[in-house]
């Protein structure tokens, strides 16, 4: 038998946000087991954390959608780092709370982890991105992209922010719309959007619609994810294309040096309203460093029979 446990993520609030499955002390299970596993759950991604190969570390992470494994993934990094932080303390929480620092070894590389716990409150985890975020070169038509998603050309771009494919470790093709109406009313049709997707990283990359400003008033960008082949078609909040969106945001917006803090707002449409934390640090013109970070709650555990 193996423990496990549900996590809304990137939310404070049961039932909202994007659902993960934690599978603790995965070690005997192969590859093929954990697709079956995640298959069985059929949220939009199942992680599994293993002993780590590096001792230091706290523990390795494999990352399924109900499909394939990924190399990277935000929303399980934020939901396993809490999770297993919550698992250490078994449910105690200081009255002072408690802050740790963990690092997960996943595909993509160690990610380092910054956990914050306190009694009866949403855990919240911040993670350093592995990668920064790079623009991939690709011939990608704004009128093919407008038909795959049910968008006119003119909901396509605002300011000087343009269609372009980015990628911190997963690729998406960034689609800046003119405003949060033009977002709504997108809706993707896989079979026209697997004619026109590139390749990134070696996958096939899925769109990500966003614009400024959103239904929270502390959002500076409010957006959607599409996954066609995937868990039903949208993801509720995606930290993976948040961390791709970052160099699109540099590249665009011209941040000057310093930090920015920045959130983004997802799942509206869905009904699962999630906030994602980013942050963006530059220097010289540079991005130097990005975190993502996120509230997660604990909706469920049991234990797997098999």
């Amino acid at each position: 038998m193996t423990d496990y446990a549900i996590y809304d993520v990137f939310t404070g609030t049961a039932l909202e946000g994007n659902p993960l499955a934690v599978v603790f002390d995965a070690d005997h299970l192969d590859g093929e087991r954990m697709q079956a596993i995640a298959r069985e759950f059929n949220l939009s991604e199942t992680v599994f954390a293993l002993k780590p190969e590096n001792p230091v570390h706290n523990a390795r992470l494999r990352i399924f959608t109900t499909l394939r494994e990924l190399p990277f993934a935000g929303h399980p990094t934020v939901g396993a780092a809490i999770a297993l932080a919550d698992r250490r303390l078994g449910g105690e929480v200081p009255e002072a709370g408690i802050d740790m620092v963990k690092v997960l070894e996943e595909p993509v590389g160690p990610v380092r982890c910054a956990v914050k716990l306190k009694p009866s409150a949403a855990g919240f985890a911040e993670f350093d991105l592995p990668r920064l975020s790079h623009q991939i070169d690709a011939r990608i038509e704004p009128a093919d992209v407008g038909v795959a998603l049910g968008l006119d050309p003119q909901d396509i771009g605002f300011e000087n922010h343009r269609v372009s494919l980015w990628s911190a470790g997963v690729p998406f093709v960034l689609v800046p719309v003119r405003d949060l109406a033009a977002a709504a009313k997108a809706d993707c049709s896989p079979q026209d959007w697997e004619r026109i997707a590139p390749m990134g990283d070696g996958q096939l990359s899925w769109p990500y619609v966003y614009c400024r400003g959103g239904l929270n008033h502390g959002a500076a960008f409010h957006a959607r994810m599409f996954s066609p082949r995937e868990g039903g078609g949208e993801d509720p909040a995606t930290g993976s294309a948040v961390a791709a969106l970052s160099g699109a945001i540099h590249h665009y917006d011209g941040l000057l040096e310093g930090n920015h803090a920045l959130l983004v707002e997802q799942g509206v449409e869905m009904g699962r309203p999630s906030l994602i934390h980013l942050h963006i640090d530059c220097s010289a013109s540079e991005v130097t460093r990005g975190r993502i970070g996120g509230q997660a709650v604990r909706i469920a555990a049991g234990k797997l029979l098999v």
